[in-house]
């Protein structure tokens, strides 16, 4: 028995803010914004969506090429840092939203690499035989957690959402393997400091601009390129394959400098290695199942093939997976 993906879909939002009409809101120019991270221009989500509604969306799309029905799934699992809210999770409105009414739901944050951590458990639950369908979904507002004064973290992010239902079958597709890894020592170098039980919501932290994203990019690059190198080849060799197995890489589109750096540390040509991240920044959670079904809609993976994802996030955590399709 192995793991199929038997549907996947995607939701960017509508709008569209390009490196130009950055360049009247803060001190930068696409010159620069291309040159250092390979972005042209990302999604902004309507003032009227939320991270739930970009889910349900992507979900309802996934759905439909499953050919099943809301009832089949069993499992819920959505990957946010930008959740509707507190609680109650981010699951239980896409819950709602999709009429799953049999699903058990839950939220996981794990930032970049949440969709591989999602993907990691779900796996692990439909192999213990408890459950047989599961629908996994990366989704992010980072908009909302945008500081939009802040030139080196503003020109990175963007919204959307990406889902796959994975279900159990008796064809020769599976999850060949999962790595999963984190330092929170780092955690410092990527993360929002304001509003939780830490330094809950006060005036001063909102003046402070406590609530959004902050990031020590230079540190992180080196950290970045190697934790996503190494999970790639762990998983590689958990999976019993080596690279010249792999169709494709398809790693976290956290910059285009990073990735680059992974896939000569992998030794790939540029020809293996999937991007998108000029058209949509970073998703975060949300980017490597949006890259996936990208690559799947060009005709870049078929059925039988193999596919590693790969990413790096805020935590600090990392992960890979390789996938035969």
């Amino acid at each position: 028995m192995g793991i199929e993906i038997i549907g996947i879909g995607s939701y960017l939002p509508e709008k569209i803010l390009t490196n130009a009409e950055l360049e009247k809101m803060v001190d930068t120019t696409d010159e620069w914004i291309t040159t250092r991270t390979g972005i042209k221009e990302r999604r902004i989500a309507k003032d009227t969506e939320a991270t739930s509604d970009l889910a349900i969306h992507a979900a309802k799309r996934a759905i439909k090429k499953a050919n099943i029905s809301p009832e089949e799934i069993d499992a819920i699992i959505v990957a946010t840092i930008t959740p509707d809210m507190f609680f109650p999770s981010t699951a239980c409105f896409v819950q709602k939203g999709l009429g799953a009414k049999n699903a058990a739901v839950f939220d996981i944050a794990a930032a970049c690499s949440g969709f591989i951590y999602g993907t990691a458990i779900a796996k692990d639950m439909l192999k213990n035989g408890t459950y047989k369908t599961v629908l996994v979904i990366g989704a992010e507002t980072l908009s909302r957690i945008t500081d939009w004064q802040d030139r080196n973290t503003c020109v990175l992010l963007g919204d959307g959402a990406g889902a796959v239902i994975l279900k159990k079958t008796d064809s020769d597709s599976d999850i060949l393997s999962s790595y999963l890894g984190a330092d929170g020592n780092a955690g410092d170098l990527l993360y929002i400091p304001g509003g939780g039980s830490r330094n809950p919501a006060t005036h001063k932290t909102v003046d402070d601009r406590l609530h959004y994203m902050k990031m020590e990019g230079n540190k992180l690059f080196k950290i970045a390129v190697r934790a996503m190198a190494d999970s790639a080849k762990k998983a590689i060799e958990l999976a019993g394959i080596t690279c010249d197995d792999v169709r494709l890489i398809i790693p976290h589109q956290a910059n285009i400098r990073i990735v680059e750096a992974v896939g000569k540390q992998l030794g790939v040509p540029m020809e293996k290695v999937f991007l998108n991240i000029q058209k949509y920044g970073n998703t975060s959670a949300a980017t490597t199942p949006i890259a996936l079904e990208e690559a799947i809609y060009e005709g870049k993976v078929k059925k039988g093939d193999i596919v590693v994802l790969v990413a790096f996030g805020g935590g600090l955590t990392w992960g890979a997976a390789a996938i035969k399709l």
